[in-house]
């Protein structure tokens, strides 16, 4: 089994080819280019550097969100235009299961975070029994005030990871009370192999889906439509 898994949800750009349970080739870059500029590039350059036949894949993973609107929609279109071009499935990858599955294996909870700005993230609470990813908490769009709460609830210690560590790092400080950490550098961001080797498990249980079905999982509105109604209510009153 050969998986191609692209992430460009948050603020790092990722690809991976894993083959059965091998990472073949992993490019991840989080500096200062846009995702548009540095996705295909890097697509190209791995399938270079490991002969990749792209008609020899199995599927075409993506990290389906939430996340940046952007980068969601960019992925999006890269996976389902290969899709279509090769004849091949799409796995979506919701975007919270792909950042908790870099910590596999860990015994606490695992909570990523991704700053969704105005003191929201979107997040989750995973663990894992055996080779399971069990969910908690099922991704979503809140105030980290109430994924801190939850968590607090649990009674469990935790590893915080995303890009929202290290913006509402003082709030944990001051509000989380049971144990936690926050993942290291290497494993604090989105990473497409993560993405792949999550999506070996999807395919295995049958969780695909045609190229022309896929579409993003936003989980809110962009925020120009959410400025756009409520200018329009207030032009209403």
């Amino acid at each position: 089994m050969k998986i191609l898994a692209i992430d460009s949800s948050g603020m790092a750009a990722s690809v991976a080819v894993v083959e059965d349970e091998k990472l073949l080739c992993e490019f991840t870059i989080n500096y200062k280019r846009t995702h548009s500029q540095t996705l295909l590039p890097m697509l190209d350059e791995a399938a270079k550097l490991i002969e990749l036949d792209l008609n020899a894949l199995d599927a075409i993973a993506v990290a389906a969100g939430p996340g940046s609107f952007t980068g969601l929609r960019i992925g999006s279109s890269t996976a389902k235009g290969l899709g279509l071009a090769l004849d091949k499935p799409l796995i979506s990858i919701p975007t919270l299961e792909g950042l908790a599955y870099n910590l596999f294996g860990v015994s606490s909870l695992v909570c990523p975070l991704m700053d969704a700005r105005r003191n929201q993230v979107y997040t989750g609470v995973y663990s894992f029994e055996g080779e399971s990813l069990k969910t908690h908490v099922a991704q979503c769009a809140v105030g980290i005030d109430e994924i801190i709460g939850k968590i607090c609830e649990m009674g469990r210690e935790v590893v915080f990871l995303g890009d929202g560590v290290s913006v509402y790092a003082p709030y944990i400080r001051q509000h989380c009370v049971v144990p936690y950490q926050y993942a290291p550098a290497h494993l604090n961001q989105q990473r497409a192999g993560a993405c792949a080797a999550l999506a070996i498990r999807y395919y295995q249980a049958g969780k695909t889906q045609s190229a022309a079905e896929h579409r993003p999982e936003y989980l809110r509105k962009p925020q120009a439509e959410r400025e756009r109604e409520k200018q329009l209510q207030k032009n209403g009153n």
